[in-house]
């Protein structure tokens, strides 16, 4: 599975920042929620709408954000 298919990036949403499958989740406040004190466990059971798969994608983007390539070079 390819985590990053799960982040969308549209100008419409949220002002362009990268969130998770088209929703008002932005990665980077589910990079806050895996920073916090919560646990995935937690996380998954305080907001639904959020899948394991999506935390993933967060990491998994943050990681790409620091190798210095973009999106558009993965596809």
């Amino acid at each position: 599975m390819n985590y990053l298919d799960r982040i969308t990036i549209n100008p419409e949403i949220c002002h362009g920042k990268p969130c998770i499958r088209g929703m008002r989740w932005p990665v980077e406040v589910v990079l806050d929620l895996l920073s916090s004190d919560m646990t995935k466990e937690e996380i998954l059971a305080d907001h639904p709408e959020l899948e394991k798969e999506d935390l993933i994608a967060s990491i998994n983007f943050a990681k790409l954000l620091l190798s210095g390539k973009s999106l558009q070079e993965l596809a």
